[in-house]
């Protein structure tokens, strides 16, 4: 015979399955967040993605991975992938200007002990055009950090997120520091190729666990908004008067349920997609989300 104890904790399990669904999709709608696609195994790390147009975007994918950007519609299907010609030591985000230039943000630094941070900008216009394209290179150091890598306790000089304004590209670090992940400091990086010492704007005090760390960045078309992105929500800064996006009024959008959730941008002024990474049976999906007016 089978122990009784064995079918209370399967009904236990059940009903813990259940309660999960409800959460999850109880919240999906709640925050206005749909599937869009299944995107391609040859992204299963996206971390990086950027509007073409009304329906397709480039992507990238993490560090080790191949040195390509790929051209994806809201399908999932990659209508073009093009070579870089630049190593993928750590690629984390990707955004563009109104110039017609696409930058793409090797700055991932786990142990921030990299003196090698560099953002790629390239032509977009060779993108759709070339196999394979040259890129020039926006090299950058933070004067905050003295050794490398520091001691663990001052260990703020990762990033994932960058956005383009105006000229200047604007880093968002990640925190790599116990009981403090939720930190992030707002920098400011010339957008022609050079070799620079980022500008410190500001900071910001997320929570403190890991999924506080900031995973991604995108600003609206009519530059009114600047979205970040972790595992489980959005937060939204607006009516900043400068570039300290922090100085501007916060909404955190909870996005429903927690996946590994690296890139972000917008499609007009109010409506975002996201994509997370693949992991096992779970995430490398596409999503959309409406900001809640």
């Amino acid at each position: 015979m089978v122990p009784r104890a064995f079918f209370i904790f399967k009904t236990m399990k059940i009903v813990q399955f259940i309660f999960l669904l409800f959460v999850f999709y109880g919240c999906t709608n709640y925050s206005q967040v749909t599937y869009v696609a299944k995107l391609p195994k040859k992204l299963k790390e996206v971390s990086g993605l950027e509007k073409v147009s009304d329906s397709t975007f480039w992507m990238h994918n993490d560090g080790g991975n191949k040195s390509e950007l790929y051209l994806v519609n809201t399908k999932g299907e990659i209508i073009r992938n093009v070579h870089i010609n630049a190593k993928n030591k750590d690629w984390e985000d990707i955004t563009s200007d109104d110039q017609g230039n696409i930058y793409v943000a090797d700055f991932g630094n786990n142990e921030s002990k990299r003196k090698d941070l560099v953002i790629l900008k390239i032509k977009e216009e060779d993108l759709l055009t070339q196999k394979s394209v040259e890129v020039e290179k926006i090299q950058f150091e933070y004067p905050e950090q003295h050794k490398f890598p520091p001691n663990k306790k001052y260990r703020y000089f990762d990033a994932e997120s960058i956005l383009y304004i105006s000229g200047y590209l604007y880093v968002f670090t990640k925190s790599r520091v116990k009981q403090n992940y939720g930190k992030t400091s707002l920098y400011k990086i010339s957008a022609k190729p050079g070799k620079y010492q980022a500008k410190l704007i500001s900071e910001f005090e997320n929570c403190s666990n890991m999924d506080c760390w900031i995973t991604g960045a995108a600003i609206s078309e009519d530059n009114s908004k600047v979205a970040l992105l972790t595992s489980h929500e959005v937060l939204l800064f607006s009516d900043y008067k400068s570039d300290n996006f922090f100085d501007g009024k916060l909404t955190r959008i909870d996005l429903g349920f927690s996946s590994q959730k690296e890139a972000v941008d917008f499609m007009g002024n109010n409506t975002l997609y996201i994509s997370d990474e693949r992991s096992h049976t779970q995430g490398g999906n596409l999503y959309e989300m409406k900001i809640p007016l």
